[in-house]
């Protein structure tokens, strides 16, 4: 089917071609392993944005644990909410910079998928259990070419696999999401380790205020504000200033000694060890190792409880012959 000259998409192209920053990543230039026809009304990035949006993987984030597990109260973080404000952040940032918010976004959707059951905590069991090791980055990357295949582009799928460790996306809007990622779960995760009483304001550090500001609000717009400012001098590397950056990596190791590896939270994770190791040896002794891991990654924590629940607990029964009481 031929696409008219000037439908939807290519009005988009041209204005992309017309307001994005040159360094930006145009529609046009991306590259897929299997050619596609193009659509008449959405760019690349947007129908790489939209399958992510429709795939299974992305709506079992919402019954994922992002940091704490098993909370008792409906507004705490959870896989999916924690995708949603990297995405808006992320978007945020890419219009400041003229940036292409499309592939911001579905890079920002996509680089989950991938993640465990019961957050980081599940992530390590998994990385010790399999011999090649787990990364959830690295499985988000298998979720959207193996396991749900969706022919994404080159540079959805490098923003993915390279959204943590020392890898660096070689598109300006892949290192965005980077950096808005530690963003988001860094000032959110302050705010429900607020709300569960195991910060107090007082415990913060006081230069936390000084130099990012009191509430969630004010820490995520300031440092919103210097990566912007800071990336706009020369568009060579998305970054914070010198200024912001060391006491943004003395913030993340607060939290990651008095929230993420220090808090009376994490003590259920000896129970989320059992359940992951349970599970993993019980499927390993019949089925491919990969496939296992594939399975046990892309469990909920409820669907993991109750299946290890169903394999290892006792049930109620009674004899056939028993009768009504």
């Amino acid at each position: 089917m031929s696409v008219a000259a000037d439908c939807p998409r290519t009005q988009h192209e041209a204005f992309e071609e017309a307001y994005f920053a040159p360094a930006a990543t145009r529609s046009v230039t991306a590259r897929r392993d299997r050619e596609e026809a193009p659509c008449e009304l959405r760019t690349a990035f947007q129908r790489d944005r939209d399958r992510i949006l429709h795939s299974k993987a992305l709506r079992r984030l919402k019954h994922k644990t992002q940091v704490f597990l098993a909370p008792e109260g409906d507004h705490y973080r959870t896989r999916m909410t924690h995708t949603l404000e990297v995405a808006q952040i992320s978007r945020t940032v890419a219009r400041a910079l003229k940036l292409n918010e499309d592939l911001v976004e579905a890079i920002a959707l996509g680089h989950d998928l991938g993640h465990t059951p019961f957050g980081h905590a599940g992530e390590r069991v998994l990385d010790a259990l399999y011999a090649d090791g787990f990364e959830h980055n690295v499985q988000s990357v298998r979720v959207v070419e193996v396991l749900e295949p969706m022919n994404l582009s080159v540079e959805v799928r490098d923003g993915i696999l390279n959204h943590r460790g020392v890898g660096v996306p070689f598109t300006l809007e892949g290192q965005v999401v980077k950096i808005c990622d530690r963003v988001a779960y860094l000032n959110h995760d302050i705010d429900d380790a607020l709300r569960a009483g195991l910060l107090h304001e007082a415990d913060l550090p006081p230069w936390v205020e000084a130099t990012f500001g009191k509430s969630k609000g004010d820490r995520i717009h300031s440092m919103v504000l210097d990566l912007v400012n800071t990336t706009r001098q020369d568009y060579g590397h998305v970054r914070m200033s010198d200024a912001f950056q060391e006491p943004f990596l003395e913030l993340r190791a607060f939290m990651f000694q008095e929230v993420y590896y220090g808090s009376s939270a994490k003590v259920e994770e000896a129970k989320v060890q059992g359940i992951i190791e349970g599970l993993y040896r019980f499927y390993a002794a019949t089925q491919p190792e990969r496939a296992v891991v594939d399975f046990v990654a892309g469990m909920t924590d409820r669907y993991a409880i109750q299946d290890y629940e169903r394999i290892f607990m006792p049930r109620p029964w009674r004899l056939r012959d028993e009768g009504p009481r």
